[in-house]
């Protein structure tokens, strides 16, 4: 008979990401029945997502209603344009270079440090956040782009009788809303595009219901008037000409301009604007590759060619279509978006002209058949730096706490997901800046926030859920004795978290140990990206401490399965999740 008294290790890596549509027996033990406010990381493990806090302290202006949602949020020309009731808005933000203590007096002779200056008035009024809810203003009568850092010239603290604040570097500074156009009547929801047709950099906006309008780099804003792509719902700049498309009254029909003159529709040029109607009402426009795609509720066309001579369309697919078209982007080198029955993909194939379609969110697809019905305020974004794609199942009267979304990473084995738990966009826009990836969106009380940045939700907890699959180690049959849980994890500040284990599919008869603290080890210092440390520091940068340490767990109780939870407390910075090594004795068999 074999020695069963002696330990069983078994070990094995966070891989494979959030699985919904398996039986645990199938099931690899690094996949998660339970993946919340952790992403599947591209350097591997489960990483805890970062937060996102107020990029404009200030809120945007309403035109009738405290319940006007952000319609709009898009980087242009270093300022950031918003659209909120009946108006579009401009401002600026940066972020703070040096430190500003409670007692430093600013009466008129002030300077403030901070990355950047650009987009700012060069004199007006900023705002710092003290809390979530409390603010300090100041004024300033110049700026200094030139100066190590750039700096705001003749500053006045406590504007407005605000309350002086100690304020850290790192937290945005911004200026108040400008107001740049107005009348945009019963608005929808912002469309733009960004193009450059005469060498100047130019934002074109359609809001579904009024003209489109030009925005150049000086903030100079023309209305495109033309009958027929007034109301236009999407926009797109294609063979170098614009295309408008999703007009209440023709929402079959495509329009396009002229070469080079997104303004001009005339008809007796050597290369004429037209229109172009296909079979069924148009859900999004994307320009992908040497093509211009047309989704529509049940189809999905191509468009290529150059000229209005050789504009030829095709179809794609006559089967399937897009239910939402801000869920169209581009990643991994494909095109998604949001199906009747999921996420799918359009992709190109080796044959010239060629493509394909492809479903990939069959993992969890449980998740989208509860959330895929009332759609239409679904929003998205790409994470370029991450290879990861996010969409948020935004609806009206759910608060923000019980929004839910999917995180979908492409890495080397396919894509992997988790669910994202607490962020409620209206509006987004995602852009790459001297090699920064800036996530935005603008939210349903009046606020912009930048994504990607910070602990909490502007404030709100960040709460973090890991459950494995229910590791059986090939006989559920045999009870296991578990002795200790060894966890491989990457820290990036203090951690606040819990590790909990279960057995028998967690069974209430089955043991329930108390959940055991992770907390910070010693960890690696890190040089050149300024982490230090003090005596008094959460977390203790070590001279050749570990950067991804190992914590050693000793655990209670039994059971024929075994699942591991770990639940994060909420406002500290992220960490990885690398991989686990459970040891056991084996016992009787049942």
């Amino acid at each position: 008979m074999p020695d069963n008294s002696q330990s069983q290790p078994v070990a094995f890596n966070c891989e494979g990401g959030l699985v919904k549509n398996r039986s645990t027996f199938l099931m690899q033990p690094g996949e998660a029945l339970v993946l919340e406010n952790f992403e599947p990381d591209v350097e591997g493990g489960y990483r805890r997502i970062n937060g996102h806090r107020k990029l404009i302290n200030q809120l945007i202006p309403q035109t009738n209603s405290s319940g006007e949602k952000v319609l709009m949020i898009a980087k242009f020309a270093d300022k950031y344009i918003a659209a909120r009731g009946e108006k579009i808005w401009t401002s600026a933000s940066a972020e703070l270079r040096t430190v500003i203590e409670a007692n430093t007096s600013m009466t008129g002779s002030g300077t403030i440090g901070v990355d950047s200056v650009a987009g700012f008035s060069s004199s007006g009024t900023l705002e710092m956040a003290i809390t979530e809810t409390e603010v300090e203003r100041f004024t300033y009568t110049g700026i200094n782009a030139s100066s190590d850092p750039p700096t705001f010239t003749g500053v006045t603290r406590q504007v407005d009788s605000t309350n002086a604040r100690q304020h850290l570097s790192g937290i945005q500074v911004s200026e108040n809303w400008t107001q740049r156009d107005t009348g945009r009547t019963n608005a929808g929801k912002y469309r733009f595009e960004r193009f450059n047709f005469n060498g100047t950099d130019k934002l074109i906006l359609v809001d579904e219901v009024n003209a489109p309008v030009v925005i150049d780099s000086s903030i100079n804003l023309v209305d495109v008037t033309t009958t027929s792509v007034v109301g236009s719902k999407f926009v797109a700049s294609f063979a170098n000409r614009m295309f408008y498309a999703g007009k209440s009254t023709t929402p079959e029909e495509l329009v396009f301009s002229v070469g080079f003159d997104e303004d001009n529709f005339a008809a007796d040029v050597g290369d004429p604007a037209g229109s172009i109607r296909v079979d069924d009402t148009i859900t999004g426009i994307k320009v992908f590759r040497d093509s211009l795609f047309i989704f529509c509720e049940n189809r999905i066309f191509k468009l290529t060619g150059n000229t209005s001579s050789d504009f030829a369309i095709q179809a794609v697919t006559r089967s399937i279509g897009c239910i939402n078209g801000d869920t169209i982007q581009e990643f991994g080198g494909d095109l998604v978006f949001l199906g009747p029955d999921g996420l799918r993909t359009v992709a190109a194939t080796a044959r010239i002209g060629d493509t394909e379609l492809g479903t990939i969110s069959r993992n969890v697809q449980s998740i989208f058949d509860e959330n895929i019905k009332n759609s239409s305020l679904f929003e998205s974004v790409v994470i370029a730096d991450k290879t990861q794609y996010r969409i948020f199942f935004s609806k009206t009267g759910q608060s923000s706490a019980q929004t839910r979304g999917i995180i979908c990473v492409l890495k080397e084995s396919g894509f992997e997901f988790s669910e994202i738990r607490g962020v409620k966009p209206a509006s987004t826009d995602t852009f790459v800046e001297t090699g920064n990836t800036f996530v935005l969106h603008g939210d349903f009380e009046g606020y912009v926030h930048r994504q990607e940045i910070g602990n909490t939700f502007d404030g709100i907890a960040i709460l973090g859920k890991y459950r494995s699959s229910d590791m059986s180690f090939g006989d559920t049959g045999v009870r296991k004795h578990m002795q200790r849980v060894i966890l491989n994890y990457k820290p990036e500040s203090a951690i606040d978290a819990d590790l909990l284990v279960r057995y028998d599919n967690e069974s209430v008869d089955s043991s329930r140990p108390a959940a055991y603290p992770l907390d910070t080890a010693d960890v690696a210092a890190l040089f050149g990206v300024s982490s230090f440390s003090t005596e008094e520091s959460l977390v203790q940068f070590i001279f050749g401490g570990p950067s991804q340490p190992l914590v050693r767990q000793a655990v209670e109780g039994s059971g024929f399965s075994v699942v591991l939870r770990v639940n994060d407390g909420g406002e500290t910075a992220p960490y990885s999740l690398k991989g686990f090594q459970l040891e056991y004795q084996l016992g009787a068999r049942r």
